[in-house]
């Protein structure tokens, strides 16, 4: 799928067209949150592929910088994010979508619920 390109800011900002804009890299940050709780889950990255995946299909899919490919949610750990909403922000760069972990409910590769399961407390990381 092929985002279309809006003539305006006014259009980007307050229209009714999808058109995300992605950076040089062709992709756009997306947070995940908990459809139930609003706990943020995690942050990862969105190529157009992924995120019309996801909307495609309403479960998560996202683009791995590190490996350099798509890859569904939960493909492999059975974390598939059941996308309950999907949201954009006012200039369309970032996503929002809220989601229904399934499997073991958790969402990041180290088997913790969130991603964000540390604190920063005196510039040391503490485990919540």
């Amino acid at each position: 799928m092929s985002f279309p390109t809006v003539p305006s800011k006014d259009a980007l900002e307050r229209g009714e067209v999808l058109a995300p804009r992605f950076d040089a890299a062709g992709l756009i940050a997306a947070v995940a949150t908990h459809a139930d709780t609003g706990e943020v889950l995690m942050l990862a990255w969105m190529n157009a592929e992924a995120l019309e995946a996801t909307i495609r299909t309403g479960e998560a899919h996202y683009y791995s910088r590190s490996r350099g490919e798509l890859w569904r949610k939960g493909a492999t750990s059975g974390q598939v994010q059941v996308v309950d909403e999907v949201r954009i922000d006012c200039d369309q760069d970032a996503v929002w979508i809220k989601v229904r972990p399934q499997g073991d409910g958790g969402a990041c590769h180290t088997g913790a619920r969130s991603c964000f399961y540390r604190v920063v407390e005196g510039g040391r990381l503490v485990r919540e």
